[in-house]
């Protein structure tokens, strides 16, 4: 029976652990995280599944620490397994697995390598993502391409559907390609020198909205980032709120300053970059809001702001 050791989080690290577990792979040892104080938990727990299976589970703070690599040693792994793992694994517990050390990671690579992929691809419009099994070198998502799936980003997509259609591409790729790599001969697809791009993580107050961009960039904004992630900010009539979802409402207006009104019975806003958007929910003090009974005593038209810190 193949052995491999699983280092997993989030939904994808549950699924991608279910597919292992039911193509017979034994699997000694998971390492996970222990849920960060202050995040919210959306998704489901890998160590939960793992206590299921009654399979041994360690979050270590170092995955990379002496006494841990000595830990998966001892589980004698013929693979290692990387889904949705926080932190990078160094050569010395690379090294562990002779027939490969694998990551399973959200998008078509060589494109959006590094953080967040799918509030990225999101963010710059992009029609398609999917999930990429590959494998693993000390340089982030940089190894030779096993397998990966594609899945449509549509216009209102919000990332919290995007990453569930990716969740389901990364356990389809998996599920599809194991057989062959459990009997080596799975495809290696080198990515080449300078193909691709790298992304670094996001924080909340990169979701502050500048409304001189155009109707289509705040969109995607603010859909990249809507719940389950921390919403896309701005400053309204002096109120901090968050503009939690947008509908385009005509892309090709003209350019002009950006301004807030009730419109045919909308909240639209005219953007500084060109085009208008539908606002559909918003939340003010942590509590949800009726665009148009927020609307109410605003002025007939209100400027927005181009730019800010919130």
């Amino acid at each position: 029976m193949t052995r491999a050791v699983v280092f997993g989080y989030h939904n994808v690290g549950v699924r991608c652990l279910k597919v292992l577990l039911s193509q017979g792979i034994e699997i000694p040892l998971v390492v996970t995280h222990n849920d960060a104080p202050g995040e919210t938990i959306w998704f489901d727990s890998v160590a939960a599944v793992a206590a299921e299976y009654e399979i041994p589970v360690i979050t270590p703070v170092d995955p990379n620490a002496a006494d841990i690599v000595s830990r998966v040693a001892a589980a004698r792994p013929e693979f290692i397994f990387s889904f949705y793992y926080r932190q990078m694994l160094r050569g010395p517990m690379l090294a562990l697995a002779p027939r490969g050390a694998l990551n399973m990671h959200g998008s078509l690579l060589p494109k959006y390598r590094g953080r967040v992929p799918v509030n990225w691809a999101i963010i710059h419009g992009e029609t398609e993502t999917g999930a990429t099994l590959h494998y693993m070198t000390e340089k982030p998502d940089d190894g030779d391409i096993v397998a990966q799936t594609a899945v449509p980003i549509l216009v209102d997509d919000n990332a919290g559907e995007v990453f569930n259609k990716v969740t389901v591409a990364a356990e389809m790729t998996l599920h599809r390609v194991l057989p062959a790599l459990m009997a080596g001969r799975a495809p290696r697809i080198p990515q080449l020198p300078g193909t691709g791009s790298y992304f670094s993580g996001r924080k909340p107050q990169d979701g502050v909205i500048d409304w001189m961009q155009s109707a289509v960039a705040i969109h995607n904004l603010v859909r990249a980032v809507a719940p389950p992630y921390p919403g896309s900010t701005t400053t309204i009539n002096g109120a901090l709120t968050r503009i939690l979802q947008t509908r385009l409402v005509d892309p090709s207006a003209s350019a002009t300053t950006p301004t807030l009104a009730v419109e045919h019975g909308r909240l639209i806003a005219h953007c500084g970059g060109g085009g208008t958007l539908a606002i559909l929910a918003l939340e003010v003090g942590g509590r949800d809001i009726d665009p148009l009974a927020f609307a109410t005593g605003l002025p007939q038209m209100l400027l927005l702001p181009s730019a800010q810190v919130t």
